[in-house]
């Protein structure tokens, strides 16, 4: 679409689009002529203002008030005009001391919707990574009353978890003992996945006294380190979205707050940027949510030792300063990563 425009309508496209993002009112020609730089009258900015009209780059709210970039104008701004300022150096180390190593994963992950938000002033979101795609470091079995079992568990990633399983059957202590001693000795540092592969070919294979022990921990370790019921998906700033002029219509925020409560239309949509090279860009209705129009998500995916985790990102209106949100959200996905991989220097 931007191709077919020449670079004094591609200068003003992107003065107006600027001035729009930082004041927040429809942009006249005379201000364009006046802050665009370029030596032509306002009668000629309206001339090309109505061809940005007419492809449906910009529009006017109002007769003779100016006009405001559309979704189709903030797509080519963003793919094509826009100047990108990295993270100043002071906003960084807020960050970097934010997301520092050494934290369970899950304080990490509401450190950084908190400071997606802070920094925004926006919405932060981040998906939550299952919890199979951690190796466990130490478990314990604790016998309760009846069948029940309380089952201590600490990750790799420094995460502690309680979790109170039932099994089939009940299990003596010195069966849960035996049986967290054998998972410990022999499976500390794997995932579920490779855990229950092992076992169930070693049940198979074996016809012994093993046969009981391996049973238990079959059953137990599936139940323990399943995923258990725990968030998909971690939200802070919502109330934010309450002072944002675009927003204010009472029926669209309470249709973009019932979207946030349900998470699952969000999560879809964050989960198709889980594979993607770097930032995307969602506007408007790009998104593909009725609940999102006149919205914008800006999301890049985390991982860890060559691994994607999940996505975080940004939820904010359209008139946001694109130039600072996706750096920010670049860097805080390049640290987030890093703070889950303590072995990996930081960025």
């Amino acid at each position: 679409m931007d191709l077919s425009l020449d670079p004094r309508a591609r200068h003003l496209l992107r003065t107006l689009i600027s001035q729009h993002i930082r004041d927040g009112e429809p942009v006249g020609s005379r201000t364009l002529a006046r802050s665009s730089g370029l030596d032509v009258s306002p009668a000629t900015i309206r001339n090309i203002m109505a061809d940005l009209e007419e492809i449906g780059l910009v529009a006017a709210p109002h007769a003779s008030a100016g006009r405001i970039p559309t979704p189709q104008g903030y797509r080519v701004f963003v793919d094509s005009l826009l100047q990108v300022k990295p993270v100043q150096e002071a906003e960084f180390s807020q960050m970097r001391a934010n997301l520092a190593p050494g934290a369970g994963t899950q304080a990490l992950l509401s450190n950084t919707t908190e400071l997606l938000s802070a920094m925004s002033q926006f919405v932060g979101v981040v998906t939550v990574p299952q919890r199979g795609q951690f190796a466990f470091r130490h478990i314990d079995f604790v016998p309760l009353d009846g069948q029940r079992v309380l089952v201590i568990l600490v990750f790799t990633d420094n995460e502690v978890q309680n979790r109170i399983i039932t099994p089939r059957r009940a299990y003596t202590p010195s069966e849960l003992e035996q049986t967290a001693n054998f998972l410990n000795a022999h499976f500390a540092g794997r995932s579920l996945k490779e855990i229950r592969a092992t076992l169930l070919r070693d049940l198979r294979d074996t016809r012994s006294e093993m046969e009981r022990l391996l049973s238990a921990a079959v059953e137990l370790s599936e139940q323990a380190l399943g995923e258990g019921g725990q968030d998909d998906m971690l939200l802070a700033g919502q109330t934010r979205l309450m002072g944002v002029q675009e927003l204010s219509d009472l029926d669209r925020l309470r249709e973009l707050f019932e979207a946030f409560a349900r998470k699952r239309e969000i999560l879809q949509l964050l989960e198709r940027t889980i594979h993607a090279q770097g930032v995307r860009v969602f506007i408007g209705e790009e998104t593909g949510l009725a609940s999102m129009d006149g919205c914008t998500v800006v999301t890049a995916p985390y991982g860890s030792n060559g691994r994607v985790l999940g996505v975080l990102g940004v939820i904010g209106p359209t008139r946001m300063a694109y130039e600072r949100v996706i750096p920010m959200v670049q860097a805080t996905a390049d640290l987030l990563g890093a703070a889950l991989n303590p072995e990996t220097p930081a960025p």
